[in-house]
């Protein structure tokens, strides 16, 4: 894992986060959820929100969404503020989710990402997602293709197992 250059701790999402995160949400995306949205997905038992707070002063640098449904997670949404890319935001909220991952034995996690943003494709890549398909126009504003990224999980447990004596 990286060293972070920016001080952040990262808890779950509250109610208390949903103005920071709706403003995030504007600023960082062209058709953003509404604050009222990320309310829903905060009682939603399937989802789970984390915020990357600022050491500091306590402020939201970042957040990122993930949807189970049995054995599958869905990351909806990763989101930065711009002042503080680069700096290891993205990838600890998304080491927390691997991680939830690994632990929960879940089959895969994955996500969608725009076609032109390199610097998140690289971000996934680091954290073992791998291209697995496109959505053709899933974009709007402006209209773009998705990269489908997908990490799969194995469980060696299960495998170990097979591989003992028949009876």
């Amino acid at each position: 894992m990286e060293h972070l250059k920016k001080n952040v701790r990262i808890v779950p999402m509250t109610h208390e986060h949903l103005d920071e995160v709706a403003a995030l949400e504007r600023t960082c995306f062209a058709d953003p959820w509404s604050r009222n949205m990320l309310a829903e997905e905060l009682d939603n038992a399937m989802s789970a929100y984390l915020v990357a707070l600022d050491t500091e002063d306590g402020s939201v640098v970042g957040y990122a969404g993930l949807m189970v449904v049995v054995d599958e997670g869905y990351i909806t949404n990763v989101a930065v503020r711009p002042e503080s890319r680069r700096g290891g935001v993205a990838g600890a909220l998304l080491d927390v989710f691997v991680s939830f991952a690994e632990g929960n034995q879940l089959a895969f996690l994955t996500l969608e990402v725009r076609a032109s943003n390199y610097g998140a494709i690289a971000l996934y890549g680091s954290r073992g997602f791998r291209g697995v398909g496109r959505r053709t126009n899933y974009y709007e504003h402006p209209r773009e293709d998705a990269i489908i990224m997908t990490r799969e999980f194995s469980d060696a447990g299960d495998e170990a197992a097979d591989g003992g004596a028949a009876e």
